[in-house]
């Protein structure tokens, strides 16, 4: 049990307890989203919103229960002759959250979705942020809780919320035209849900690209039989930051829509001519393609072309370099740091001078620890570890991996003395880098052993030089969802046909690392690198539509998502 003398936190203050709104009841449908969606969208920032829009409704679930495409050649076209899917208005839905371990207690929050001004060191920057802040307010709470956020969008754009990692009832994923209606502008929605497991996770739109905006705040779930091996506890959010300073986000997607990916100079060296790449799967575009120097190596984890998108900063918790984010402690304490990769298009190689890094967390799940100096976070990712504070003030950095980018910057502080230069390159970032294998489940968290029922592979296809994102050789709402039935344990087989490392996201499931042992790491969230197959189980056990798609922004909204679908 954790200690009587409780860690501290540093970070974001929780959000304010919201009464309950009178009026109108707080209720969460349970229709199934029968009703038809509106046929013109609400405002939007770009001229191709609607496209946008129309791959985030990819399935609709009419008064029968029955799926269909939202657009395109199959619109209309019944995908199950067998079976019909699982709604998230369906019974099984909420009975299975009734049967979640509840411990009575309710946390209401109030989130408001708005413009505002942002002063990064003295820049101001116009975007969007919850509560005029970014990160947004952590939301702080125990497993077992039932949370309740009434989403309030005062956004010239229709939005919702979609809750990152939990192992949620599906009708609260945040999914527009797949688990829910888009919030309009002006208007309001009610989530509620009991909160299953304890762990690092956070929240952001799942509309468009707003998520490169500022719409995004750590969610924190606490372990009530945590055993408390630290003092104190700090959030740490890393971004890359575009809006308001370089180019939109939407913009940025419209220049990839045009333009496909934009290669750096490091991935670009050294290109031969390749024979026959053409015809490769997956690879339109890729010919001429030096694949051996953009394939994985110890100088580069990820590959040679890591993103596409230059950004002007790279903040932690809000902050450029030149105004830090600083941890105060005291020497000899130990610090869990709490890392979320809140970027869009960027993975960070995170270190803290003078100090080495003890994993105990991944995607929320304990791990057996293991010391490092350093560790690769991608987008969407978590990592929880343990340092112990020297003496003194230390550079805290994330460094864009692959990119040629000033790093993101905060200073761990326990003394006077003179602040790290924002340009540091401590030791530690060229130390023993974390890899997935380094890492195994804790006894409690491994995925019980058991065979596999059913097995799904994901080809993860570059198209067109980059301008489209493929799985399975075809775009979001352009092919049949993976089904799956309740109660099975499901591989799915992520097979990397590109050459960019896809971080790979599977919405209300934890999956386990497979061929690790037994003791397979739980996550929701992995990189999948160049050219690589890599192999997770899941446990079907959260009935509903739960979208999986690559965690960086623009693939996904070019194509790179699809839908694991229940059937009755």
């Amino acid at each position: 049990m954790r200690s009587s003398s409780s860690p501290s936190r540093t970070f974001v203050p929780h959000g304010d307890d919201v009464p309950a709104p009178r009026g109108a009841p707080f209720t969460i449908p349970r229709d199934g989203w029968s009703s038809p969606l509106p046929s013109t969208p609400g405002p939007r920032s770009t001229p191709d919103a609607r496209k946008d829009l129309s791959r985030r409704r990819f399935l609709q679930f009419g008064a029968a229960g029955l799926v269909v495409v939202g657009g395109g050649a199959f619109a209309g076209t019944r995908l199950f002759a067998g079976a019909a899917p699982v709604g998230p208005g369906a019974a099984s839905v909420a009975q299975t959250e009734a049967a979640r371990r509840a411990t009575g207690t309710v946390v209401r929050r109030e989130l408001r979705a708005a413009p505002t001004t942002l002063d990064l060191a003295g820049r101001a920057v116009q975007t969007w942020a919850y509560d005029g802040v970014v990160p947004g307010k952590e939301i702080r709470v125990t497993a077992g809780d039932e949370l309740r956020v009434r989403l309030v969008n005062d956004l010239p754009a229709e939005t919702t919320v979609h809750w990152h990692g939990l192992a949620l009832r599906n009708d609260m994923d945040g999914v527009p035209g797949l688990t829910q209606d888009p919030v309009a502008a002006g208007a309001s929605f009610d989530y509620a849900f009991v909160v299953p497991d304890p762990g690092t996770y956070w929240f952001h739109p799942h509309v468009g690209v707003q998520l490169d905006r500022g719409l995004q705040a750590p969610l924190i779930v606490e372990d009530p039989a945590e055993p408390g091996r630290y003092d104190d506890e700090v959030v740490l959010v890393l971004d890359d930051w575009t809006d308001g300073w370089g180019d939109s986000p939407d913009a940025v997607l419209e220049r990839m829509r045009r333009e496909g990916m934009v290669m750096g100079d490091d991935s670009m060296a050294g290109m031969d001519s390749m024979e026959g790449m053409e015809g490769m799967d997956g690879m339109e575009g890729m010919d001429g393609m030096d694949m051996e120097g953009s394939m994985p190596s110890a100088a580069q984890p990820l590959g040679a072309d890591t993103g596409d998108v230059v950004y002007p900063a790279h903040l932690v918790n809000g902050r450029v370099p030149e105004n830090p984010f600083v941890i105060d402690a005291a020497p000899g304490r130990r610090l869990r740091l709490r890392i979320i990769n809140a970027g869009g298009d960027t993975a960070y190689r995170f270190a803290v001078g003078g100090h080495r890094l003890t994993v105990t967390h991944t995607d929320g799940f304990p791990v057996e620890p293991v010391e490092v100096d350093t560790l690769i976070i991608g987008m969407g990712e978590r990592y929880d570890v343990v340092i112990t504070a020297g003496d003194g003030a230390f550079p805290v950095v994330a460094v864009p991996e692959g990119k040629d980018a000033a790093p993101g910057f905060a200073v761990l502080r326990t003394a006077s003395g003179e602040t790290p230069s924002a340009v540091a390159r401590p030791a530690e970032l060229g130390g023993r880098l974390l890899s997935y294998a380094d890492l195994r489940a804790t006894e409690a968290a491994a995925l019980e052993p058991r065979g596999v029922d059913r097995e799904l592979e994901l080809a993860l296809q570059m198209v067109d030089g980059g301008r489209q994102w493929f799985i399975n050789g075809a775009a979001f709402g352009d092919h049949e969802p993976l089904e799956i039935r309740r109660d099975e344990r499901v591989r799915l087989v992520l097979r990397n046909e590109s050459m960019m490392f896809h971080p790979m996201h599977v919405h209300g499931h934890t999956f386990a690392l497979a061929a690790r042992g037994g003791r397979g790491i739980r996550k929701d969230t992995v990189n999948v690198l160049p050219m690589e197959t890599l192999s997770v189980d899941l446990q079907a056990d959260n009935p509903g539509q739960w979208l999986i798609h690559c965690h960086n922004i623009y693939h996904g909204e070019l194509g790179m998502m699809t839908v694991l679908s229940y059937l009755a």
